[in-house]
C-alpha cells in the first residue's frame, strides 16, 4: 500500500554558489516535495535541529567550511536516527578519484554521492530514497518508544509485585538457610559415597597384603622389628578403614543392621566405658526408665552416637562438670527443624552437660560437616554431624537445647521396634562348623585388578578353585560356559554392569546360585533385598573373607535368592 508523505517531510539544500540551489529547489518544487535554501553551514545546521528529513549539500560548500559542530551533532544522533545526506560533486569526482568525498562519507555517516551534472528525474528518486529511509527511522523510534513505554509500565507492575513478596521472602530466606545446611550434607555424603568404594578397594589390597607377608613371616619363624613394622602398617590400613566408615556415617551411606535393642541394657553396658573416656574429673550419672519401650537400632553405632556426645560433653566443661544420660519413651508432634524427627513414637537418649553452652548461632551451625568450635587439632567437626546422619538413618532426629553459661543438651530419638527383642548373633556365631568346602569352584567378579588379585589369592589359600571376570558381560559368560560354579562372588559397583544386574541375570539361568557380594559402600535402598549374611564390606581381611564363602557354601542358595527392585 502507498503511503502519502507527511507534510512535516523537508528537504534542505546547501549550494551557495552558482543556480545549483535554485535548481534543485525547482525541481522538488515540480515532484510536489517541500524543500528549503539554506545559505550557509550554520544555517543548515540550525535548520537540521529544527526539524528536516534530507540534506542536499554541495561538494564546495564544505571545503572551507568548519565542519565541526555538523560532525558532533552527527556523531550525537540518538540510536535510531541516521541523518540522509546527498552530497553534489563535480563531474569526474567519484569516490576513487576524490578522498575529500570519501572522507565526508566517513564523518556525516549516510551519504550519497550525486554526480554533476544530474537528471531531474535522478534527484527525485535520490531524495525520496532518503526521505523513505527516514520514515522508517521514524517507525523505529516510534516502535522503540512504544517499548519503552510498555517497559516502563510492567516494570512498575513488577515493582509492585516485589513490594508485595518482601514479606514472603524473607521467610522463604529462612527456610533456605535451613535447607543449604542440610543441602551441604547431603554434598559431603555424596563426595564421600563418591570416593568411598575407591578408597576402600585400596584399602583391601593393602590388608589383604598386608596378611600374606604377615602369615609368610609367621610360616619363617621371623619376628621381631620386621613384624612390628608390619603391625604399624595394619593399624594404619584399619585406621584409615574407620575413618572412612565414620564419614560413611555422617553421610548416611553405611549399612546398619538395626535390631531391636533394650537401651536400659545398653547405656548400663556403657557406664565403664563412659567413665574411662570421661576421666575423673567428670562426674557421670545414667538414669533408667522403667517400662522402657525397646528400640528398633544398630548397637554399635549407637554407641559410637553416645560417645561422640559423651567427648563433646566432656570438652565443653571444666574440671569437676556432671554429665547426664538419661532415657525415655517420647512422642513427638510435628518437626519444628530438619534436623528432629517425624511426629511418631520414639526412644529418647538425652545426653547434656554443665557446661558452656552455645547461643543460637552457633547451635544452629553444629550439624554442618567439620564445622567445630574447638581448637586447631582438637576436633575434625564429624562429630555431631555422625549423630545426625546415624539417628536419620535409622528413621529418627536429633534435637539441641543450649544456653549460654547454662550447658547443652541433646536428643537422640530412635524409632520405637514393633515387635519383640530380636537375638542377632555376629554372623561367625551362626556359621556352622561344615569345613572348608576344599576344591569349591568359586566366580569372582571385580573390574578393580588389583582387588580381584588378592581375593583370589586369598580363596586360592583357602583351598577354592577360582575362576575370574573383570566385568558383569565377563562374568556371565563364564557362567556359560562353565557348568560347575558353586558360588559367585561379584563387586556391587562396577561400571556399566553393577552387581545387582549381573545378579539377576545369574539368577536367571542358575536359580540356586549362591551370591556374595562385595562393596566399598552399601545404598540400603538398592539392596534391600540382599541378606546381610551375603554382603561383604570391603576393606575386607582374611578371617572375614573365609567365614563369609564358608556360610554362603554351607547354607546352600535354595534360602537365599536376592530379588532386587529394578531402578
Amino acid at each position: 500500500m502507498k503511503t502519502t508523505p507527511p507534510v512535516s517531510e523537508r528537504t534542505l539544500i546547501l549550494a551557495p554558489r552558482g543556480r545549483d540551489a535554485v535548481i534543485a529547489k525547482g525541481i522538488l518544487r515540480d515532484a510536489a516535495m517541500r524543500s528549503e535554501i539554506c545559505l550557509d553551514l550554520a544555517e543548515l545546521l540550525q535548520e537540521i535541529k529544527r526539524g528536516a528529513d534530507v540534506a542536499i549539500v554541495t561538494e564546495e560548500a564544505t571545503r572551507s567550511a568548519d565542519l565541526r559542530e555538523l560532525v558532533d551533532w552527527v556523531g550525537s544522533q540518538p540510536p535510531w536516527s541516521d541523518f540522509p545526506f546527498i552530497l553534489l560533486t563535480e563531474h569526474g569526482g567519484g569516490l576513487e578519484r576524490n578522498p575529500a568525498a570519501a572522507r565526508l562519507m566517513e564523518l556525516l555517516g549516510s551519504v550519497t554521492f550525486l554526480e554533476r551534472p544530474f537528471h531531474p528525474t535522478t534527484l527525485v528518486s535520490v531524495v525520496q530514497t532518503g526521505l523513505r529511509a527516514r520514515r522508517r527511522q521514524y517507525e523505529c523510534r516510534h516502535l522503540n518508544e512504544d517499548l519503552e513505554s510498555r517497559v516502563d509500565e510492567r516494570t512498575a507492575e513488577l515493582a509492585a509485585a516485589n513490594r508485595q513478596l518482601l514479606g514472603q521472602i524473607q521467610e522463604r530466606e529462612r527456610v533456605e538457610s535451613t535447607l543449604r545446611q542440610m543441602q551441604r550434607l547431603e554434598a559431603v555424603g555424596q563426595l564421600t559415597s563418591g570416593v568411598a568404594h575407591d578408597f576402600n578397594n585400596l584399602l583391601t589390597v593393602v590388608l589383604g597384603n598386608i596378611g600374606f607377608v604377615e602369615r609368610g613371616l609367621a610360616a619363617a619363624g621371623v619376628d621381631g622389628r620386621l613384624a612390628q613394622r608390619i603391625g604399624y602398617m595394619r593399624t594404619a590400613a584399619e585406621r584409615g578403614a574407620k575413618l572412612t566408615d565414620q564419614l560413611l556415617s555422617f553421610s548416611r551411606r553405611q549399612r546398619l543392621e538395626p535390631r531391636s535393642l533394650d537401651l536400659n541394657e545398653t547405656i548400663a553396658g556403657m557406664r565403664d566405658l563412659l567413665q574411662s573416656t570421661m576421666g575423673g574429673s567428670i562426674h557421670i550419672e545414667t538414669m533408667l526408665k522403667h517400662g522402657l519401650w525397646c528400640a528398633l537400632v544398630d548397637p554399635t553405632q549407637l554407641e559410637l552416637a553416645v560417645l561422640n556426645l559423651a567427648i563433646n560433653a566432656r570438652d565443653a566443661m571444666e574440671v569437676g562438670g556432671t554429665l547426664k544420660v538419661e532415657i525415655e519413651n517420647v512422642t513427638l508432634g510435628p518437626a519444628t527443624y530438619p534436623e528432629e524427627p517425624p511426629a511418631g513414637d520414639y526412644v529418647s537418649i538425652r545426653v547434656s552437660d554443665s557446661g558452656t553452652g552455645m547461643p543460637e548461632e552457633i547451635r544452629a551451625k553444629v550439624f554442618e560437616p567439620f564445622f567445630t568450635t574447638k581448637e586447631p587439632g582438637k576436633g575434625s567437626g564429624l562429630g555431631l554431624s555422625q549423630v545426625l546422619g546415624f539417628a536419620k538413618q535409622s528413621g529418627g532426629g536429633v534435637r539441641i537445647d543450649s544456653r549460654v553459661g547454662e550447658g547443652t543438651s541433646v536428643y537422640v530419638y530412635l524409632p520405637r521396634a514393633g515387635g519383640e527383642r530380636v537375638d542377632e548373633r555376629p554372623v561367625a556365631a551362626r556359621i556352622s562348623a561344615a569345613g572348608a568346602f576344599a576344591g569349591a569352584s568359586i566366580l569372582l567378579v571385580d573390574d578393580d585388578n588389583a582387588v580381584r588379585e588378592v581375593t583370589r589369592a586369598m580363596l586360592h589359600e583357602l583351598g577354592y578353585a577360582v575362576l575370574e571376570a573383570g566385568s558383569g558381560g565377563a562374568a556371565l559368560d563364564v557362567l556359560a560356559r562353565e557348568p560347575k560354579i558353586d558360588l559367585m562372588i561379584v563387586d556391587f559397583a562396577m561400571p556399566g554392569m553393577n552387581g545387582a544386574e549381573v545378579a539377576r541375570q545369574a539368577q536367571a539361568r542358575r536359580p540356586s546360585l549362591p551370591i556374595l557380594f562385595v562393596t566399598g559402600f552399601s545404598d540400603r535402598s538398592r539392596m534391600a533385598g540382599v541378606d546381610e549374611t551375603h554382603i561383604l564390606a570391603k576393606p575386607f581381611v582374611y578371617d572375614e573373607l573365609a567365614s563369609k564363602v564358608r556360610f554362603c557354601l554351607a547354607g546352600g542358595a535354595s534360602e537365599k535368592i536376592v530379588r532386587f527392585r529394578r531402578g
